[in-house]
């Protein structure tokens, strides 16, 4: 079977062969010609005694009529089912002017059959192999390859394909190799649980499957490839949700001899390419930048979606000295005052106040202050804690419209940085906010080296064990290891995380102190993570990436 658009054609005699991705050659075949077309059974209609029915592959759609006249090909079409894989010969025919469908590359043009040939039978459908889909996800993953035959879903692959061949030409382009690194491995920590394998040559022994290539891709810069990259398999044993998945695809690279702003700078780079080739957009670089500490005091997350407002702002100096105590003595403990401004086209009802209560005390908050103006008038639990020089400032600061809400969060930075990073994303549906532009891209950077783990209160990496901390704050490892900033990036589009990243340890002693702090001895570290230790006291260069 020949897979070129050109394959539809004027059939010599006797030729049998089948046709497939012919939708772009045959809207563009001579009116006249004779072709040969294959594929499945769309939809089929009887219009008086003339039969028609759309041809579907995988290029889209191409009406065929069979008429009586052509005795053979009118008694098949009035047998045909939907889903059933056909073979037609016809002849190009204009449509009548009041049936040309300009939504279709072919909707000028008919095929009259002379030949139909059914190549398959089908049994009745589960549901519909249309964009009019009622079938539950069950029922969808049960049947998966009538879901995917569906032209939505083939678009999907389809724009996944043209995303990655965009991605390969360009890494190829800027000097990367594609290397591919092994499946079956020992286990690191890469925050998450291993997939584990049981190995038949070693009983009680187990290979865990990578939840990145992360030690290959760095011995491979030990190794003077100096820029790599695959489409790498990883495997999490994680809690389903939305954006986790037991298994994914990632475009995966590392760099020598690299700082921060050459791997942004590439990393961009791709994703122009990636849009210019798949949608045909030209994006704005180099895209903007955040530390970590500034995106979680503007918005309350690592991952913010900046197409909308709602920034949020630091009123600790307005109420150092207020009368209301809960503000006030959060100040004196060292924590903060933040102020969310909520304003949009649609008004929050006390009921829509109350749900975003609800929601901030899920998730640790004793409640959730707030204010607004009705008429003029100051609506608050809190209004009778406030001087009139505290609501007047807030006023001036904050100028909202009739129906906006001021919301506070008071205590340890961290806490009321999470209170209103979810009220922030809750409000940005709840207000019914238009995001500002399409596309949104962010990076996000210099995250927290370490933190607690809270279940055995020991140190643990923020995001890989091998991020190596900003070089002016390497003293703090001895004296002050929780409040280190590293060169851990993340690439951040619409609120979602896209890429993640770091520049890494290429000394060995380093990456032992690292280690030493998460509670692992030398002998624990060597066991653990040998094969990376002794290349990087081989000569490893400066290395970095992100996948």
């Amino acid at each position: 079977m020949t897979t070129k658009t050109a394959a539809v054609q004027s059939i010599p005699e006797g030729e049998h062969d089948l046709r497939g991705l012919w939708s772009e050659a045959v809207a563009q075949a001579p009116v006249g010609s004779e072709v040969r077309v294959a594929g499945w059974v769309h939809s089929r209609r009887d219009h008086g005694g003339v039969y028609f029915f759309d041809l579907r592959d995988r290029s889209g759609l191409v009406q065929v009529v069979a008429r009586p006249e052509a005795a053979a090909a009118f008694a098949a079409a009035a047998k045909l089912g939907a889903e059933q894989p056909v073979s037609v010969i016809g002849t190009v025919a204009p449509r009548p002017p009041e049936s040309v469908n300009p939504k279709l590359p072919t909707g000028k043009i008919e095929i009259h059959a002379s030949v139909i040939e059914v190549l398959n039978e089908c049994k009745t459908l589960p549901f519909g192999v249309d964009e009019h889909l009622s079938a539950t996800e069950e029922v969808r993953l049960k049947y998966r390859f009538l879901d995917l035959r569906r032209p939505r879903m083939q678009k999907n692959l389809m724009l996944r394909h043209r995303a990655a061949v965009a991605a390969r030409r360009y890494l190829d382009a800027q000097g990367f190799v594609e290397v591919e690194t092994p499946i079956l491995t020992k286990s690191t920590p890469e925050g998450a649980r291993d997939f584990l394998v049981p190995s038949r040559l070693n009983p009680g022994t187990f290979y865990a499957l990578p939840q990145s290539p992360q030690i290959f891709k760095q011995i491979l810069m030990a190794s003077g490839m100096e820029r790599y990259f695959q489409f790498a398999r990883a495997f999490r044993d994680e809690d389903l949700r939305a954006d986790r998945q037991p298994e994914h695809t990632q475009i995966d690279m590392e760099m020598s001899f690299v700082r921060e702003r050459d791997v942004h700078s590439l990393v961009e780079g791709l994703m122009k390419e990636v849009f210019r080739e798949t949608l045909g957009l030209e994006l704005e670089t180099p895209f903007m930048s955040l530390d970590y500490e500034e995106a979680q005091t503007r918005y309350g997350s690592d991952k913010p979606d900046l197409r909308f407002g709602l920034e949020i702002a630091d009123v600790s100096a307005l109420f150092k000295a207020s009368a209301f105590k809960v503000f006030s003595g959060a100040v004196a403990a060292g924590g903060v005052v933040r102020c969310l401004p909520a304003d949009g086209p649609k008004a929050l009802s006390r009921a829509d106040i109350d749900k975003l209560t609800d929601l901030v005390k899920s998730l640790g908050a004793k409640g959730l202050a707030w204010m607004r103006w009705k008429g003029g008038t100051l609506e608050s639990p809190m209004s009778k804690f406030l001087s009139a020089e505290e609501v007047e400032s807030l006023k001036k600061r904050f100028p909202l419209g009739a129906d906006g809400v001021l919301f506070f969060a008071a205590g340890p930075a961290p806490e009321a940085a999470k209170y209103l990073g979810a009220l922030r994303k809750e409000l940005i549906a709840k207000l019914e906010l238009k995001p500002s532009k399409p596309w949104a891209f962010l990076w996000v950077k210099h995250f927290p080296l370490l933190e607690k783990d809270e279940e055995t209160g020991r140190w643990t990496f923020t995001h890989n064990p091998f991020t190596a901390p900003l070089e002016s704050e390497v003293h703090k490892l001895d004296s002050d290891p929780g409040n280190i900033r590293s060169h851990q990036y993340d690439l951040v589009l619409n609120g979602v995380e896209l890429a993640s990243g770091s520049i890494r340890n290429h000394r060995a002693e380093m990456q032992e102190k690292i280690l030493g702090l998460m509670g692992y001895s030398k002998e624990e570290g060597r066991e653990r993570f040998g094969l990376l230790l002794n290349a990087l006291e081989y000569g490893a260069p400066p290395h970095g990436g992100i996948a």
